[in-house]
Parts: structure tokens; C-alpha cells; sequence
């Protein structure tokens, strides 16, 4: 596990809260939304507008009207996250066509395909990026440190606040050892992947 970004600096949003009925694979009817995260930041090259897990939602406008709010338009982003490359979590990245995507293990624009350990890429001094699997074998966490905290964008590390505590699709060994690593560093804030933000505390799941 990496060490807490060093920068303090980053601003963020949830641009869409996300919710799931699915207890597991083939759930039927199953109703998921993705929850869908904004970050700002400063970087050498200038203002990075980064949208995160830019998955299944019930309109594209519960993701882009958020933005216009703020001033931007899709192709204002500069960069888009994929926590993991499950379906509910990427349906919309192909929204922001002149962003670099990046993974767990390279990052995309255009023609251009950039292999990288996760933890080498560093958009700013405030963003940083760690593996944190089990959901599934490529997850990563996104660690960004604000002026009142460092929020932690897990994906499906955690579904909601409280779990599951058993991920019915995960190595459920594994996503343990990669929530008590995370919980470790002592993240001020987490959002989870289908569900709000919440305060980490001694009832959150491990």
C-alpha cells in the first residue's frame, strides 16, 4: 500500500450518487447505478478535470448537467478513472473522447497506449493512485487529498457504507486484506462504488 498523497490541494464532487439491488450475479431485474465522482486539481500542465467510474446511470444528463453547473463540458476532462473494468462501472467513459483513460495498468488516448504500474502514475501531487483487489483482480483506489481530508474513490471495494460485507462476486480473502490495507492509511472520507460517501469508522466492513 502506498503512502497518503502529499498534496492537499484537490477539490471533488459526487456527480451522481449510485445505489444496486443486485445481491449477485443473474440477480433478476437488478436496478444499478454506478456512483459517479469528480476531482480538480493542479498539475504542471495546468487544471486536470478527472471524472471517476463513469458507469451505468439512468441518464448521461445525471453526469453531464453536474458538470455544466461547474463550467465544463465532457470534453473539458482530461482525464477518466476506471476503478476496475466491470460494465456498470465504464458504461459512459466513451463520453469524454479527448480525456486519457487510465486503469490498473496503462493509460489510453486516442491511438496512444501507455503500460505503467498503477502507483507510477501521478497526475498531480494531491492524486494518487493504489491496487486495492478482490472485487475483482485489477481494482485500484484513487487517493486524493483536499484541503479537509483525503478522500478515498474505492469502486467496489465497498459497495455502500456498510458492505456487503461478503462481496458475493469477489475473493472475498483478498478484498479483506485490501479494505484493512486502505482503512489503514485513514481516509477521512470514502466513496464507495453504489452508494454515498461515508465517514470510515470501527462498523465499517473489513
Amino acid at each position: 500500500m502506498t503512502v497518503l498523497p502529499p498534496g492537499r490541494s484537490a477539490i471533488y464532487q459526487v456527480l451522481v450518487v449510485g445505489y444496486t439491488s443486485a445481491t449477485g450475479p443473474g440477480a433478476p431485474h437488478a436496478g444499478t447505478q454506478a456512483t459517479v465522482s469528480y476531482l480538480r486539481d493542479t498539475s504542471p500542465e495546468g487544471v486536470r478535470h478527472i471524472v471517476i467510474d463513469p458507469g451505468m446511470v439512468e441518464s448521461r444528463s445525471l453526469i453531464l448537467d453536474p458538470l455544466a453547473e461547474l463550467g465544463l463540458t465532457a470534453d473539458d476532462i482530461t482525464d477518466v478513472v476506471l476503478s476496475h473494468h466491470h460494465p456498470d462501472n465504464i458504461m459512459n467513459a466513451g463520453l469524454f473522447a479527448k480525456a486519457w483513460v487510465h486503469d490498473h495498468k496503462a493509460s489510453y488516448r486516442d491511438q496512444e497506449w501507455v503500460d505503467r504500474e498503477v502507483e507510477d502514475l501521478h497526475i498531480s501531487d494531491s492524486i494518487r493512485f493504489v491496487k486495492t483487489p478482490g472485487h475483482s483482480p485489477q481494482d485500484i483506489t484513487v487517493l486524493a487529498g483536499t484541503p479537509d481530508g483525503v478522500v478515498a474513490f474505492v469502486g467496489d471495494l465497498w459497495w455502500w457504507p456498510d458492505g456487503p460485507v461478503e462481496d458475493p462476486i469477489a475473493d472475498n480473502a483478498l478484498l479483506s486484506q485490501s479494505r484493512k490495507a486502505l482503512l489503514e492509511l485513514g481516509p477521512d472520507v470514502i466513496v464507495p462504488g453504489h452508494g454515498p460517501a461515508f465517514t470510515p469508522d470501527e462498523t465499517t466492513p473489513a
